[in-house]
């Protein structure tokens, strides 16, 4: 083991989130920046460098004091050709080539990773994935996205789509899917589908529901307006908090039961909802296992946060 240092970097639409970390990954130093999509997002790979090179130098620090930086990224990863493309919340339509061009602007080999993908990782190493071998992790924000480390690897797949939990089809003459296929898990349990459900129970529901008036009043809600009303035991909210979470577990279980997981790990900003979301979820996850995984699958809620990325990231140069 040598003293040498990692930089972690979490490339979202809206920001890009940096860490420092020791190889045991403890963060010692973060910061961000604003995600610059203008000109096709030609800006972002340079914003990334200068950023890097200029904090280096403000704590007076040189690139052979680091081991080399992990990427976390939106779009479609070839890992051999160190390109992304398809990040269309960063208007990058075409390939890019970060590797090659990050590692020349710094001096420091990089790995880059779905983005999914490194916050799996990040839970594995430093939250609720308790460094065990097998983790599954499911992140439930505006889509619905997965990692899955399985003995101690994390699966990519033949074409880097291993994971794509959200696509797992609950449903077949369901919602349809921006993927452009029916009944994906995404359109029932991420923020977005939450809200859909709501709307779509709420067009069928007559009885008393403050969810139900506040749609009917145009009024627009969110998925926490779902789980907070769920939690007062508004009617209609409990519904849509049951369904979404039956769906959820059902996908889960069946995960559990081909993958027999240590844990399987619920992030993103649906998960905020808590104890009553990992209660609901687990009994339905609990139904659908046979009982070897019941005995020794455990869900947890993440712990990391907004934490995750930037430590799954550097993660990727311990094992990139």
């Amino acid at each position: 083991m040598t003293d040498k240092k990692l930089i972690g970097v979490d490339l979202g639409g809206t920001t890009i989130k940096f860490a420092i970390l020791t190889e045991k990954g403890e963060i010692q130093q973060k910061w961000s920046i604003e995600t610059n999509i203008l000109s096709d997002g030609q800006l972002i790979i340079p914003d990334i460098i200068d950023s890097i090179n200029h904090h280096l130098d403000m704590y007076g620090m040189s690139a052979d004091q680091f081991d080399g930086i992990g990427l976390g990224s939106p779009g479609t990863i070839d890992h051999e050709k160190g390109t992304i493309k398809g990040a269309y919340n960063l208007n990058w339509t075409n390939e890019v080539y970060p590797v090659r061009d990050i590692e020349k602007g710094t001096g420091l080999p990089v790995t880059i990773e779905n983005d999914a993908n490194v916050a799996a990782l990040g839970e594995r190493w430093q939250g609720a994935g308790n460094n065990a071998k097998d983790v599954v992790f499911v992140t439930l924000g505006t889509g619905v996205g997965g990692g899955i480390i399985a003995n101690g690897q994390l699966l990519q797949g033949a074409n880097g789509a291993a994971g794509e939990i959200g696509h797992v089809t609950v449903d077949p003459n369901g919602f349809m899917c921006t993927c452009g296929k029916r009944g994906c898990l995404e359109t029932i349990a991420s923020a977005t589908g939450i809200v859909r459900v709501a709307r779509d129970r709420a067009s069928e529901y007559a009885g008393d529901s403050e969810l139900k008036a506040m749609l009917d009043d145009g009024q627009d809600i969110s998925a926490k307006d779902v789980f907070d009303l769920a939690k007062k035991d508004d009617d209609l909210a409990l519904i849509v908090a049951d369904y979404v979470c039956d769906s959820l577990g059902f996908v889960l279980g069946n995960i559990a039961n081909t993958l027999n997981p240590k844990y399987v790990v619920i992030g993103g900003g649906v998960s905020a909802a808590g104890e009553f979301l990992l209660n609901k979820v687990d009994k339905a996850m609990r139904k659908n296992e046979f009982a070897t995984i019941k005995d020794s699958t455990e869900l947890r809620l993440a712990s990391l946060g907004n934490g995750a990325g930037v430590i799954g990231a550097a993660s990727l140069i311990k094992v990139g």
